[in-house]
């Protein structure tokens, strides 16, 4: 570009009235400001949307970690049941097998023929070290013991032969036996008023 053309150019903006400079003047700035409000609401909208993102975000950890919290409780329910199950799962079975615990003693007591209660003893200690090995365990005796209603039942009282025996276990008719934790079956005794 020459200095000619510069001048012409120079000079034709001296043509140009002083309204319409002013308004080329201005038009940037308002353009710069258009141009920054576009830019801050868009700096919103995204700030915005990240907050919300944020939110989701938490709300999707709380349900994930709540549905684990409940899973492991289940998890752990279900252990639990299913200790429980496997332990009183001979239940039924240790308490038809008593009576012929309770005959066995019977039978042990009353045979006189030192051949044939040989022979019953060995039988009788094989079948109560199995139901020992499944979890069936007996009580201690509880003659002369206090009368506890926890782990006995009372079939009847008696006038207790003697003052040390009043409130006490005089005789155990049928011994109490325990499966795993559990009473299987109470004591059943006679006490002594």
């Amino acid at each position: 570009m020459s200095t000619e053309d510069k001048v012409q150019e120079h000079d034709n903006t001296a043509d140009i009235p002083a309204e319409n400079q002013s308004e080329n003047q201005t038009e940037a700035p308002e353009k710069e400001n258009l141009d920054q409000d576009g830019s801050l609401d868009q700096m919103a909208e995204a700030a915005q949307r990240i907050s919300d993102l944020e939110e989701a975000l938490k709300t999707e950890k709380d349900q994930k970690l709540r549905l684990y919290a409940d899973f492991e409780n289940h998890r752990k329910r279900t252990a639990k049941e299913k200790v429980e199950l496997f332990g009183s799962a001979n239940q039924e079975l240790m308490s038809a097998l008593l009576p012929v615990v309770d005959d066995f003693k019977r039978a042990l007591q009353n045979t006189e023929d030192e051949a044939a209660k040989e022979g019953i003893n060995l039988i009788f200690s094989k079948f109560e070290n199995t139901l020992k090995q499944k979890g069936l365990k007996p009580m201690e005796s509880t003659v002369g013991k206090d009368f506890d209603v926890d782990t006995m039942e009372a079939i009847t009282r008696i006038p207790a032969p003697n003052d040390a025996l009043k409130g006490k276990v005089v005789d155990e008719i049928e011994q109490g036996f325990h499966l795993g934790n559990k009473i299987l079956r109470y004591a059943r005794v006679v006490v002594g008023e």
